[in-house]
């Protein structure tokens, strides 16, 4: 039986909007809320030994959501990377951006950069936001970013393009694939969320919304991962 603490943890925040519906109030009231969560799960997870939290945040298939929500949560976005020096800071961590910032406005795109630099060196928890991210997107990008270095020369025309050129390539280049994927609200599906990066990764579906999804559902995360045997790969129950 594996006792370990998984080394990198991806979640699906799911449920802000159902959250906040089933207390009489606006959807944006539960992105607000679910957003405040996130450094309580950041620090939860560090004091936990994770190394990696990767969150979706937002997707590429978000922006068809009412454009009243999705311009709340773009305000959310711009406060929330504003105050993200200071969470950075006192945590020791890092954070990093993955997904197609290009779509995203400039100003946006600025604060992305910005504590991008700021948090580089810091070296507690690595804390990714999957911002304008989907994975079939991704690997497009990816394939893309191939062609073209290949055109250039920068890249072996050649050489055979294996696992590890593709992952290179990737948003998360550099960073290992999730051992542990969350997803709260009750849904069980990965949501175009992670796609080759969630290949060997261990589940765990919970029905608490994100808001309410605190240190004590992260630890019943983590216990229920502990149960299980990781081997190469192949997964078996204890």
């Amino acid at each position: 039986m594996s006792h370990s603490v998984p080394q990198h943890i991806a979640i699906i925040l799911d449920g802000n909007g159902r959250w906040a519906a089933a207390k009489g109030m606006p959807r944006t009231y539960g992105h607000t809320m679910g957003a405040k969560n996130v450094e309580t799960i950041c620090r939860a997870a560090g004091e936990a030994g994770v190394k990696y939290l990767t969150v979706y945040a937002f997707s590429t298939e978000n922006w068809g959501r009412p454009s009243a929500e999705v311009s709340a949560i773009m305000d959310l976005l711009r406060n929330y990377l504003k105050t993200c020096r200071k969470i950075a800071k006192k945590n020791n961590m890092r954070v990093k951006v993955i997904g197609d910032k290009s779509g995203l406005d400039e100003d946006i795109q600025h604060s992305i950069e910005d504590i991008e630099g700021f948090s580089r060196d810091f070296d507690g928890l690595t804390f990714q936001i999957a911002l304008n991210y989907g994975g079939r997107d991704e690997i497009v990008r990816a394939v893309n970013r191939i062609i073209s270095d290949r055109e250039k020369g920068l890249l072996d025309s050649k050489a055979e393009i294996t696992e590890e050129v593709i992952s290179s390539y990737l948003d998360t280049a550099g960073i290992p694939d999730p051992d542990l994927l969350i997803r709260t609200s009750g849904e069980e599906r990965l949501s175009n969320f992670l796609l080759w990066q969630n290949a060997y990764t261990e589940f765990y579906f919970t029905s608490v919304h994100w808001p309410d999804f605190n240190e004590n559902e992260l630890k019943a995360a983590l216990d229920e991962y502990s149960l299980r045997n990781r081997r190469y790969g192949k997964t078996e129950a204890s």
